[in-house]
């Protein structure tokens, strides 16, 4: 049995080897699609990956303050009425802002933190910062920026004064998003940089005893502050996979048009077979093929083409995504591809989506290949 298998396998390689300008046309234009879809897929699964793993260091609630609908700086005092309510652990007010950097064009993530609090990156190298002329930044500022470990970074405060720091550690991270951005300085340094008011913070980082908690306790500070507003790590969590799915799913529609380009591929290998092919099938049942047997001749020469074409576009897929950056895509997935430092994606793959990816694009060109052949193959060989 295998043997007989080998045997049509070998014989239907020859066939395609004799068409080989159709079948390379078909491998190529098939591929594309692949291409196509499988790169959304690669692309929006890895960035919802980053983000969960970002969002495992994230605060159980984050408190913010709104003035007018827009956020704004957030008393300080508010913490200790907080920290007050029954099942809150902790209540830390954070100092930080985002910061524009002229020089590259990129955005930067400036964070604050205490001396003595426990370090929550692990670092390539280095150490945390320990007074206000030092600092430790994420691998991505060090790339844009050029500046390694006890080099000198220089930024532009809030009143147009350049300062600088002595790096004296850089991020690595299991998620490129935690860290690839972020400057750390002194908590009373970043306060000193961005000019933040005495008694005042960005936002309230909020840890609970217990996590079922958490909704309750937004509504009590909810109800205390009416001014505040509380997020909690499920909304954002929930918030990210809304973006991603929004924008991979709009990414699909637009790109639709390749996959209606293999449908009609497919619909017009099942409408018919060439004249040639069917002289081919005309002779084999002549010379004693029974109908099984060009069955899977044909159904060998649909499976080698598609999963030629299936390999071929995943390969590029997994290249144009996490090698090359998705240069076409990231723009419209990511959003602020164009303000954020250029990062690393790591290769994240759902095998359930390469599965159905698979299963869409293989099964249907080897079933509409077999069909008219079948029809060829019942017909008396004159």
């Amino acid at each position: 049995m295998i043997q007989r298998h080998l045997k049509i396998l070998e014989h239907a390689l020859s066939c395609l080897r004799r068409r080989w300008g159709k079948s390379l046309a078909i491998i190529l234009v098939y591929a594309l699609t692949v291409v196509v879809l499988a790169s959304v897929l690669f692309l929006t699964h890895a960035l919802r990956t980053e983000a969960n793993l970002l969002l495992t260091e994230a605060p159980d609630l984050v408190v913010q303050r709104l003035i007018a609908g827009r956020h704004d700086l957030i008393p300080a005092n508010y913490a200790s009425d907080i920290a007050t309510f029954p099942g809150v652990k902790k209540v830390t007010p954070r100092a930080w802002g985002y910061y524009y950097d002229a020089l590259t064009q990129a955005n930067f993530t400036v964070m604050g933190v205490d001396s003595d609090e426990p370090q929550k990156w692990p670092l390539l190298t280095g150490r945390m910062p320990q007074t206000a002329e030092e600092c430790a930044i994420g691998e991505g500022v060090a790339d844009v920026r050029g500046v390694n470990l006890e080099d000198y970074l220089v930024l532009i405060d809030a009143e147009g004064i350049g300062v600088g720091y002595q790096v004296t550690g850089v991020f690595q991270s299991e998620s490129s998003l935690l860290s690839n951005d972020l400057i750390i300085l002194s908590d009373a340094e970043t306060r000193h940089f961005f000019r933040l008011p005495d008694g005042m913070a960005t936002d309230l980082a909020i840890e609970v005893y217990n996590p079922r908690e958490v909704d309750t306790l937004a509504r009590k500070i909810k109800r205390l502050f009416p001014d505040s507003r509380p997020i909690t790590h499920d909304e954002i969590q929930r918030t990210y996979d809304a973006v991603f799915n929004w924008r991979g799913g709009m990414l699909l529609i637009v790109f639709a048009a390749a996959l209606v380009a293999f449908c009609i591929l497919a619909w017009d290998k099942a409408t018919g077979l060439s004249a040639e092919e069917r002289r081919e099938i005309g002779i084999l049942k002549a010379i004693g093929w029974d109908t099984s047997d060009i069955l899977l001749l044909k159904f060998w020469e649909g499976t080698v083409i598609a999963l030629s074409a299936f390999l071929l576009g995943l390969l590029v897929a997994l290249i144009h995504v996490f090698w090359l950056g998705a240069p076409v895509l990231s723009a419209v997935i990511r959003g602020w591809s164009v303000l954020f430092p250029n990062f690393q994606l790591v290769p994240y793959i759902d095998l359930y989506q390469v599965f159905v990816l698979a299963f869409i694009t293989v099964v249907p060109y080897v079933v509409s290949t077999v069909i008219p052949s079948w029809k060829a193959a019942t017909t008396d060989p004159d």
